[in-house]
């Protein structure tokens, strides 16, 4: 299994309209068949401004499949909407 975590930092004043939004639009994800675990997530308002707004950890079974994902049109259409809204993002992916 190959876990895909995909952190990001959103832009303007608004951040829990930001996050709500970020949420409802990752929804569409979920319908990508390679996908095997799904969880969006998002900081704790307790722990330090500098920390990512929200994260995407989701599963796969190989590499190809994470490609596969990462070519899709509704991962396409996700990243586009993010680059209008995000300020900076890290990602790791790893096996498990």
């Amino acid at each position: 299994m190959i876990r895909h975590i995909c952190m990001f930092k959103l832009k303007g004043e608004d951040k829990e309209a930001a996050v709500k939004e970020f949420f409802e639009r990752a929804e569409s994800l979920k319908d990508i068949p390679q996908l095997k675990g799904y969880n969006v997530v998002k900081n704790d308002k307790r722990t330090p401004d500098s920390n990512f707004d929200v994260s995407l950890i989701f599963d796969f079974e190989s590499v190809d499949d994470l490609n596969a994902y990462q070519v899709s049109d509704t991962h396409k259409n996700f990243g586009a909407y993010v680059a209008t809204v995000k300020e900076d993002r890290a990602c790791i992916d790893y096996e498990f």
